[in-house]
């Protein structure tokens, strides 16, 4: 499982899909060195992943059981207007799991959703890619995992992380992965640019 490329970098991101920054688009091109084989690609139908996959050169099939968490009324709004707007929604969302205050899905139904997906599979299927959401990537992970809903949050999944889930015997095992991505780097005096390593860790 791939997390596709956020859709901005910044103190105030938005909730759902949105515009591609300079700075994802370099992510997104500095990808398919590190790409595992696979017999079989999907994606989240956001228009995240499916730019992520194309710059990639990847064919892979939008699949609906991966899309982001259904933000309700909070879709496409900043992070900071909604705490202004509604502090104790906010707060509840992060806390509780069955919690909707925007009257999308919740964290619990999410990870429900996704649990469902992932039995699906059968044993015998072979290498999946999924270029996704880090909502669907977290959900995952508390189900392979066992965990509570609770830990929803507790699971750090950057940009351009990998997730590689492996069924043996009947049990979920869980990998993660990094990789090095160019980044700009402003030289002391400002006056000139050079292409450092970003080294991103889930």
């Amino acid at each position: 499982m791939l997390c596709a490329t956020s859709a901005a970098v910044s103190d105030d991101p938005v909730f759902g899909d949105g515009a591609l920054t300079g700075r994802g688009r370099r992510e997104d091109t500095a990808t398919e060195a590190v790409l595992p084989p696979y017999s079989l690609a999907l994606r989240a139908p956001s228009a995240r992943c499916a730019r992520a996959a194309a710059a990639l050169s990847i064919a892979a099939t939008p699949e609906n059981a991966l899309r982001d968490l259904d933000y309700g009324s909070w879709y496409g709004r900043p992070r900071k207007a909604i705490m202004a707007e509604d502090p104790y929604g906010f707060s509840a969302w992060l806390t509780d799991p069955d919690a909707a205050p925007h009257g999308g899905e919740s964290i619990a139904r999410l990870c429900r959703r996704t649990a469902a997906w992932l039995s699906s599979l059968s044993a015998d299927t072979e290498r999946i890619l999924t270029i996704t959401e880090a909502a669907i990537i977290r959900a995952s992970l508390v189900h392979v995992l066992s965990a509570p809903a609770h830990a929803f949050w507790h699971l750090s999944v950057p940009p351009l992380s990998a997730v590689t889930l492996t069924m043996r015997n009947g049990c979920w095992n869980a990998r993660t992965g990094c990789m090095a991505i160019p980044q700009q780097q402003q030289s002391a005096d400002s006056s000139a640019s050079s292409v450092a390593p970003l080294l991103v860790r889930p």
